[in-house]
């Protein structure tokens, strides 16, 4: 990929993402060297190093930051068909509601564009190291193919793309759901009742338009989109929050580094956008600039100018800034005369109702307070209703003493850095709401007020007017430095380096994604085996979906596990099959496996295998002679602890194992609880005991060692063997289910080519010199415990590297086959008191029990990525429709 800096086909990948990304930084550093060495070499030095004279046009700076475009993408062609990106630089595709330009039609194939900066833009001026193409809404309505055409040739010229919506779809989308309920919702604010019947229909009708205008979207930026592209979409997220609300609401697994689902990870993290701060430092020696700020001077002469520059919005907080300045005259009667207020209110949403409230009780307040505390001469505030261009903005800034900025919700607020920009020979103070974005940047060099405590803004003002020249220094050079060093530059080759590491490291976790379950050749090779054996799991793999109706979390219904109905007939036929041996391998109790499949012909292999039974026989245990269960008293007492105190939680009881079950309680709190419940656990109860600590996605189980799918399977194997009377090894193994990481030792158990260390419970003997490369190995049929080194060397989620170079080739394909000699022998060993039956070892017997070539052998997890299994299944229906089609697949003799 293009836009990567590494190969990931490459050993030279940095192994960790922080590793990756201060190797980009460097690479980055050496870049902005050789450019401060050849200024020259760099073609677009020129557009991006604008100076300003002569120019008292914010609008001017931002057209010519758009000009050129024409002869740069015309070098683009140039680099494209010799396919090469010029410069290095990456495409960066901007997809925004509104474009930097609005449209306005001249004639039927003519259009004029007129710049429209807002806060991203402005941001983007700085940044020189990406070649950025805008994707966005023009601002006008063009139903005509030709003013389309024409538009989008216009646009063009200026690296900008046309997303052409109609009316009726901007005024349903935007003016309705984005401003009624989106912007709401990230804005802490209330949203609107739907006490009518009519009033959620239209709410209805806005979702409805707000989705057929985000795929309108994604399909220019997928038409446009080249490889190697980096997508930026400009809306507004709060990280921490948008994580608590995947993990809320879709139930997902969130960690700092963003949000999981099945192994997929999305990034969130936080990225405080920049500006450009040379723009404005440099705008200071204008003379356009420098004359304004005199005029102000000797304007404001004798009085202390303080500053307010907002939209016109809600979360602006600018009736509260009012109030307070307000309260400050009120109670500060010396400085009446001594200071007065600015406050640039820049219209906005003026056909909406609420904005139009706004205005009103705005302009009425101000009235009040000019009425008490103004003269004849003079006014306390002065308040405007529009917008000031960029250089008359500068010198109103520069001759600021306080800045206030008392935002309700923001998610930035880059004013507060124009002013600080802007005060390098006034050192003037910022007051600022610790609920700005900026607060976390600034906040250092910034005093900090709650715009809602109108008392304390109005102290905060006092306080900044009577500090000493020596603390405003200290403040603002902290700030000055922040806002120089924190530019947009920095903030865009920040995000793009993260985004693009992001895409390395999701490469990499699907590299190691198994593919899909390959059903056809599974069936295939079904038909052609003598022998199978089919080890199913039954959460998660069998069981009936639940219809929650959009709910997250139907408790009862969840907790009361049910074979799907849709598999009873498929079960019935694999079972009548007598080539054929069906295991169910579960973490269930006895009880809820006899529920569901005493019907059925097959092996049930309880509690992770310790106990199993033929359907119509008796329960029997096949756990490790000696298992020390002293534990269990002390493990049930933390548990009960703990589910008292963890609403929704629950503990159950079995008789190898007991499990902690936090699935439906609050998501967060039942995580601090359980780690919790760890502490008290290791140092506690289980600090000497022999005992295994499995920790599920929401639970917490404890069991005794040696408690595993794969550690039980050898034993299963000689009971299903001696019952069975076997005498064909076994030559196909299909293993499905949804097992926790720790017990994916049965998936390894099976594979012919792994080395002795992962197969728990096998000793294993070296090939003779005739056996032609073939592995032979004992399955312990005696029921005699495992080692304490195999309990030790029980890796269940990684596979070791250490095997043979006759193995290096993918083990999916692997004709080499491996065969396992059972030996049963009888014992004299006393049963496991548990009031279960243990059928005596017949005669000793010595046979190959498993021919299994590589390519006869499939595991497949359901539902997890992050497994080492060879296959993948999405869910239990997926399970269901495999089934099916096997239960349907023609004998070996009819093929």
């Amino acid at each position: 990929m293009p836009g990567n800096k590494y190969n990931l086909s490459s050993s030279h990948i940095p192994l960790s993402r922080t590793e990756r990304l201060l190797r980009e930084r460097e690479l980055r550093d050496k870049r902005r060297s050789n450019r401060a060495l050849n200024p020259n070499d760099n073609p677009d030095n020129s557009e991006n190093d604008l100076r300003l004279e002569g120019d008292s046009s914010r609008q001017q700076y931002v057209e010519q930051y758009l000009e050129g475009a024409a002869a740069a993408m015309a070098h683009d062609d140039v680099c494209e068909r010799q396919e090469v990106r010029p410069y290095n630089r990456q495409r960066l595709l901007v997809v925004a509601n509104r474009l930097p330009v609005s449209a306005v039609r001249r004639g039927e194939d003519s259009w004029s564009l007129e710049i429209s900066a807002g806060g991203l833009v402005s941001a983007l001026l700085g940044v020189k190291e990406f070649e950025a193409r805008w994707i966005g809404w023009a601002g006008v309505n063009v139903p005509d193919e030709v003013g389309q055409k024409a538009l989008t040739k216009a646009l063009a010229e200026k690296r900008c793309i046309p997303v052409f919506l109609d009316e009726e779809i901007v005024h349903q989308y935007y003016n309705g759901y984005c401003n009624n309920i989106l912007w709401p919702l990230f804005h802490y604010l209330g949203l609107p009742q739907e006490d009518r019947l009519a009033t959620t229909r239209s709410f209805q009708s806005q979702f409805t338009a707000y989705k057929k205008a985000n795929q309108m979207f994604a399909d220019v930026v997928n038409e446009h989109y080249e490889e190697g592209d980096v997508v930026c979409f400009h809306t507004y997220d709060y990280a921490r929050h948008f994580v608590s609300a995947c993990t809320r609401i879709l139930g997902l697994e969130g960690t700092p580094e963003g949000v999981e689902d099945q192994g997929r990870l999305t990034r969130v993290a936080a990225f405080p956008i920049g500006i450009d701060s040379e723009r404005f430092i440099r705008a200071l020696e204008v003379p356009d600039v420098i004359q304004h700020m005199k005029e102000l001077k000797e304007r404001f002469a004798g009085r202390k100018v303080m500053l307010g520059v907002d939209r016109l919005d809600m979360i602006k907080g600018i009736p509260q800034k009012i109030l307070a300045f307000e309260k400050f005259l009120e109670e500060n009667a010396s400085w009446r005369d001594k200071v007065v207020l600015l406050q640039i209110a820049v219209p906005t949403r003026t056909d909406v109702s609420e904005y139009q409230k706004l205005t009103s009780q705005v302009h009425e307040i101000v009235g009040r307070i000019n009425g008490r505390f103004g003269t004849l001469t003079q006014v306390p505030i002065h308040h405007l209703d529009r917008s000031l261009d960029f250089y008359a903005l500068c010198a109103l800034y520069a001759v600021t003493d306080v800045a206030l900025v008392t935002s309700l919700r923001d998610g930035m607020n880059l004013v507060s850095y124009e002013f600080v920009a802007c005060q390098e020979a006034k050192k003037g103070v910022l007051i600022l709401s610790e609920f700005a974005g900026a607060a976390q940047s600034l906040g250092a060099g910034a005093i900090l007020v709650n715009p809602w405590n109108i008392t304390e803004v109005a102290a905060s003002i006092g306080q900044a007017l009577n500090m000493s020249p020596e603390e405003r220094e200290k403040r603002h050079r902290h700030n000055f430095h922040h806002v120089k060093t924190h530019t947009a530059q920095e903030w865009a080759e920040t995000f793009v380096s993260e985004l693009n590491d992001t895409v390395i490291e999701a490469q990499l976790r699907i590299s190691k994604v198994p593919p899909e379950l390959p059903q056809d050749d599974a069936i295939r090779r079904y038909s052609k085996s003598t022998n199978r054996l089919l080890i199913l799991g039954f959460n998660a793999t069998l069981t009936e979906p639940v219809d929650n109706q959009g709910r997250r979390g139907d408790q009862i219904k969840e907790m009361d596990l049910n074979l799907h109905p849709e598999l009873k007939g498929p079960l019935k036929a694999l079972c009548s099959d007598p080539s054929t041996t069906i295991v169910v391998l579960s973490g269930s109790s006895r009880s809820v496996l006899d529920k569901n499949f005493g019907e059925y012909d097959m092996w049930l292999a309880a509690e992770n295998g310790m106990f199993l039974r033929l359907t119509n026989g008796e329960w029997m245990t096949t756990m490790p002679e000696h298992l020390n269960m002293e534990w269990v008293d002390s493990v049930k007492h933390v548990f009960k602890y703990f589910t008292e105190r963890t609403p929704r939680s629950h503990f159950e009881t079995r008789d190898t194992s007991l499990i902690w079950n936090y699935k439906y309680a609050d998501i967060e709190f039942g995580r601090l609880q359980a780690r919790d419940l760890l502490q008290h656990l290791w140092t506690g109860p289980i600090s000497n005991a022999s005992v295994d600590v499995v920790q599920g996605s929401r639970s917490v189980e404890v069991r005794a060692v040696g408690v595993t799918k794969g550690a039980a399977i050898d034993r299963i194997l000689g009971e299903i063997v001696h019952s069975k009377s076997m005498t064909t090894p076994i030559d196909y193994v299909l293993c499905i289910g949804h097992f926790l990481g720790k017990d994916e030792d049965v998936y390894t158990f099976f594979e012919p080519e792994l080395p002795s260390d992962i197969i728990p419970a096998i000793a294993r003997s070296r090939p003779s010199s005739d056996s032609g490369g073939t592995r032979s190995s004992s399955v312990g049929g005696d029921r005699r415990p495992p080692s304490k080194s195999t309990h030790h060397n029980n890796n269940n989620n990684s596979k070791s590297s250490s095997k043979s170079s006759s193995s290096n080739s993918n083990h999916h394909n692997n004709k080499a086959s491996s065969q396992r000699s059972l030996q049963t022998t009888k014992s004299g060993s006393n049963n496991h008191s548990l009031g279960n039956s243990r059928r005596p070892s017949p005669e000793k017997i010595s046979w190959n029990v498993l021919d299994l070539k590589g390519e006869n052998y499939f595991s497949c997890a359901v539902g997890r990525t992050r497994t080492s299994a060879r296959y993948l299944l999405g869910s239990p229906d997926d399970v269901v429709c495999f089934l099916e089609k096997l239960a349907d697949a023609p004998a070996p003799n009819s093929s």
